[in-house]
């Protein structure tokens, strides 16, 4: 007769805690209880979502589902949507363009709390006097035609972004990059100068693989940054789930990838554990964990496939907990309202990713 088995900790655990039971037997489709937002919002709850490429998704996602998604920087009135997709609007929740970095998500908002001035960040001037700005190269398909209209958008950019920091309850940021470029006197760029804007100088241009310390402290000012302008906001992280187009780190892409991933994954974990008016959602888990075997990349193994943004986003809204009264009325109502015509026509065009552009230089 078999001895009974002690009890341990383990012993009354639930399904979802064992590997067997909670993944293999769930299968992709199946898997449940993957995240739970330790926050009671209102049911009228409004996010502003910024970051990475990925991040796109969850803006388009809280805008077909008619949700509280903020658009700080809205296009002006009656310009056609295709336009205003060209031009960046309605992409994230101001015309930040790709925020790649923690570093570059710390220097916006230190310019949207006043900390910095608008016009420390450079301007590029290209040979055909066109002006591209250093945060968000690609933010204006032809560049600006001078650098008083590049500092009027950034000016406006800047008072988008706090507009949506202090309209919102979330302020999801999706981690996308350890990876970086910075001038020598430390300023974050949105990518390497040369590439889509500027002209690479080694003497005034510097690679910086952002270790885990550095990314924690810019995260953490963030936050500080975050909640001066709006005490009650919540930071919900995410770290995209795209690979690296490319490295300069001088190792293999994908040894590159996992460690530039495996770095944002932790840090933003343990933010998570550490601070209350933080959570992290698991969207790098579910695209890349070993249930879905690749199947929900693209041929090139770097294109997240719609199946896969789905999963991603059933989980999200699965997890949510939208109990609270509401709190926002009128306003959220309006804001709807103003985005839909905008919304309907850009949900299936492509996104929009400046790291893409690196793929020109695979001579391969």
């Amino acid at each position: 007769m078999p001895k009974p088995r002690a009890h341990t900790p383990y012993s009354d655990l639930p399904p979802q805690a064992f590997w067997r039971t909670g993944v293999a037997e769930a299968g992709v489709y199946g898997l449940s209880d993957l995240w739970t937002s330790p926050w009671t919002l209102p049911s009228d709850a409004r996010f502003a979502t910024f970051g990475s490429c990925f991040a796109q998704h969850i803006s388009r996602a809280l805008k077909e589902r008619r949700m509280g998604w903020v658009d700080g920087e809205p296009a002006p009135f009656g310009t056609p949507a295709e336009l205003a997709r060209s031009f960046n609007y309605g992409v994230f929740s101001a015309r930040t363009a790709n925020i790649y970095t923690a570093a570059q998500l710390r220097l916006l908002l230190r310019m949207a709390a006043g900390e910095t001035p608008i016009e420390e960040p450079e301007l590029w001037i290209s040979p055909d006097g066109r002006v591209r700005d250093s945060l968000r190269p690609s933010i204006e398909p032809d560049g600006f035609a001078s650098l008083h209209e590049a500092l009027l958008s950034r000016q406006a950019m800047v008072r988008g972004l706090r507009r949506a920091v202090i309209g919102a309850d979330v302020f999801v940021f999706t981690l996308g990059l350890t990876e970086g470029w910075e001038s020598a006197q430390g300023q974050p760029f949105a990518a390497c100068p040369g590439t889509l804007g500027g002209a690479f100088d080694p003497a005034q241009h510097r690679f910086v693989n952002y270790r885990t310390a550095a990314i924690r402290q810019a995260l953490d000012d963030s936050l500080a940054l975050l909640q001066m302008m709006n005490p009650a906001i919540h930071l919900l992280l995410t770290v995209s789930p795209v690979p690296l187009t490319a490295t300069a780190s001088g190792a293999h892409v994908l040894v590159a990838t996992m460690r530039s991933k495996s770095v944002l994954r932790a840090v933003a974990g343990e933010m998570a554990e550490d601070e209350a008016a933080v959570d992290y959602f698991p969207s790098y888990e579910i695209i890349s964990g070993a249930p879905t075997r690749s199947a929900f990349f693209e041929p090139n193994l770097r294109s997240v496939v719609s199946q896969g943004v789905e999963v991603v986003m059933r989980h999200f809204f699965n997890g949510l907990n939208l109990t609270a009264p509401a709190r926002h009325g009128a306003e959220a109502e309006a804001d709807a309202a103003r985005n839909r015509a905008i919304d309907d026509d850009i949900r299936h065009e492509a996104l929009l990713c400046e790291e893409a552009a690196l793929e020109a230089y695979n001579a391969a």
